[in-house]
Order: structure tokens, then sequence, then C-alpha cells
């Protein structure tokens, strides 16, 4: 039987509002039973087949988390950025020295990773990323406020206290030795901070004080009028490949913890409008990621981001996940391109990726939210097949939703 045969839709549906914070008033996130406690509406059939697959992997992952203190990067400073003591830097991934010109400006490679990079602010970041909605979702299943604590001590470092937090703006991020200090393209690095601020919408009653839930608001609100207003902003949300899609599950995302509903209305119109009637081919494919040096992995990931965007526009109308073009365009669609090369890698039609290819295909979140949306039984029966927990650095880096628990 297929794992949503017996919901009640009009359950699913408030499930569904709710969990997409639309009431924009009061902001009202799901509930929880007691002071402190975990939220349980969301327990819904979708809820509890994720829970059941992966609530061992949960709890395995926090046991390990929960004695670790949180690690920000203000531990990491460096010279190599012109920012400050509180400001993200990155170097962009595929520039290397010139072999012709030693010390000048760096060069592009696409798609071949310079591992001389400085690259401790992205790994505090994953950290993060990995670390704190694991703590979340163990704390959503079990209800030991041990793992909701630690979880909020995550936050309050990145995000509230004065000595530790992040400036919210990613200025620094993917410089260019010799060209620049900054690229709007590094703003997909922060894409690691959207299950953070997913995970952080189930701490908002109870677990995080009055103080500290609103810097950690008003943090999230800073970054996306950043991300809005900004020129790295608006020239990523103005990208036709998967970096559009990303500044687009960010800004979602951030809205949707913020309690900002304009934004979020706004991030469902140009996804409608411009990023998939831009991005997707009539088959379901991403030619842009298709023209790529990886363009399997790359398609997956645009792929995976897309699914992600959806859920957390849940709650607006027309349906994100069950919305198509005129011409059948839609996440639908993208689910009925990959599956077949998720399934088997090697019916690939296109090139291999020059790196990291025999590392994937890992657990798409594309494939659970499909199968979910679509009640297609062999989406998720794939879905359980695959490696939720990749190793591979470059893979990782590409994985931004980890914990589908807090997303269904």
């Amino acid at each position: 039987m297929h794992p949503l045969t017996a919901l009640d839709r009009r359950r699913f549906l408030k499930v569904a509002a709710a969990a997409g914070c639309a009431a924009p008033a009061s902001c009202v996130f799901p509930p929880n039973l007691a002071w402190g406690q975990p939220s349980r509406p969301q327990r819904s059939d979708a809820f509890r087949l994720v829970a059941k697959i992966d609530r061992e992997r949960i709890l395995k992952a926090a046991a390990k988390y929960v004695s670790q203190t949180p690690q920000t990067i203000t531990t990491f400073p460096t010279k190599r950025s012109t920012g400050g003591l509180h400001d993200f830097y990155s170097q962009a991934d595929y520039f290397w020295p010139n072999p012709k010109d030693p010390n000048g400006a760096y060069i592009n490679r696409d798609g071949q990773s310079n591992p001389d990079n400085f690259d401790e602010h992205r790994k505090v970041m994953v950290s993060l990323s990995i670390q704190m909605p694991a703590l979340t979702a163990a704390w959503v299943l079990t209800a030991d406020s041990l793992y909701g604590k630690r979880a909020c001590d995550h936050l309050r470092a990145w995000f509230v206290n004065a000595e530790t937090r992040m400036n919210p703006n990613l200025q620094f991020a993917q410089a260019v030795e010799g060209v620049s200090t900054g690229r709007s393209y590094g703003i997909i690095d922060s894409l690691h901070l959207v299950e953070v601020a997913r995970a952080a919408s189930f701490l908002t009653d109870g677990m995080l004080n009055a103080q500290d839930l609103d810097a950690l608001k008003s943090w999230f609100q800073s970054y996306l009028d950043w991300l809005n207003t900004s020129d790295p902003g608006k020239t990523e949300r103005d990208a036709k490949n998967n970096h559009a899609m990303c500044w687009a599950l960010q800004a979602a995302e951030y809205a949707r913890l913020a309690c900002n509903e304009a934004s979020r209305n706004e991030v469902y119109r140009r996804y409608r409008e411009i990023m998939l009637p831009d991005q997707m081919a009539l088959d379901g494919s991403f030619p842009r990621e298709l023209a790529r040096t990886k363009p399997y992995s790359y398609s997956i990931f645009n792929f995976d981001v897309m699914a992600g965007l959806c859920q957390s526009l849940k709650g607006l109308f027309p349906d994100p996940s069950a919305f198509a073009l005129a011409d059948g365009r839609g996440l639908s669609r993208a689910a009925e391109f990959l599956y077949p090369y998720l399934e088997n890698k090697r019916a690939w039609k296109w090139a291999k990726d020059i790196e990291h290819f025999d590392a994937l295909p890992v657990r798409s979140p594309g494939l659970l939210f499909s199968g979910i949306a679509f009640r297609e039984q062999k989406y998720i029966d794939l879905w359980k097949t695959l490696n939720p927990d990749p190793t591979d650095k470059e893979v990782i880096r590409n994985f931004p939703i980890r914990q589908p628990l807090l997303w269904v």
C-alpha cells in the first residue's frame, strides 16, 4: 500500500498550511503541546514514513553531536579576506593559479576544485548544517530537551551572541585571487543555512527565549534584505541556472522563519514566471546544467533544490509541488526525467562528471518529496536505498537537505 493512501486530504492540507506559516499576522508555527516540547501536529503519514526510516540514523547522529561545542567562523580568522572577523569568507572553487603567470590573477578550470583554497568558514557552516538539524530532529522524535537545548546553542553562537555571530551577508564569499574580493556566486555557500532555518522553526516556542528568538528572526530578515537588495544578491537572483534556484530556496526559507509572507509570495512568483520557464526543458531536464562539466551532479542538485523550494513554499496557492506550466513543465516532469538515472547511473546519456561521478547518486530529497507529492511509490522506494550520509566533500557541498523529517 502506498504510504499516503490513508492520508486524509483535509488533514494533510491543514498541516501543510501550518508548516508554511500561512498566517502572516501572527506567524504561528505549529504549536507545541507544552512548554519546551516539540511540535506534534505535523505527524502526518509522510512524517511517520520518514521517522520510521530515519529514526535510528537521527538518534545516532544526535548522540554524537550533543557533546560537541558549536564553532562559528570567528574561530577561523584569515588574512586572505578583506572583511572582518565576523564576515564569512571563501574562495571560488574552480579558480587556480595561472601557470603562465604564477603571481598573477587566478584562472578558471570549471568543475575542478582547488584544494589549496581557504575552506574553514565553509567547513564550520557545513558542520552547523549537519549537526543542528540532526539535534532538532532528535528533539522532535524524542522530546528530550538535551537535544533541543544543544540545537539552540548553535543558533545563539551563529546568529545571536555578539562575540561569535556571523554578519548577515556574503560580501566576501567565493573571492578570486587578483580578480575580486567576493562574488555573487558565493551566495550559494549559505545554502547550508536553509535547513538550519527550517530546524529553527521547530524551536521557536519554548526552547528559545523571546529575546533570542527576536534576534534570530532579525538576523535572517537582515540577510533576506541583503539577498533582495544588494548587487550580489540581485545578480544571483537573476542567474539562469542552479544559482537562481538556490537563491530562491534560501529566500523562501529565511522568509518563512522571519514570517515575511510578501517575500515568500514574491519568490513563488519568480519560480512560476521566470525560473521554471527559463531553466527547464520540455522533457524535464535542465539544459544549462547538462552543459556543465558535471552534468549529472548539477542536474540532480537543481532538482533537489527545486523540490526543497516547493516544500518551503507549501501553504501558498496553487500548491507549489503540483504547479506546472501549460506545457507540463514542473516538479513532476523533473522527477520523471531524473528517476531513471538515479535508479541506474549507467543509463546516463550525457558526459560523465569530470570529478566525483563515482560518489553519486546519494539520497535525493527530491525523490522523497516528489514521491509524496505525486504518490509515486517507486520514487520513495529508490530514495530509501540511497546513501543518506555521503562523505565525499563535493557531494556534501551540493547536499543541503539532510533531515527530510523536518520538511514533511
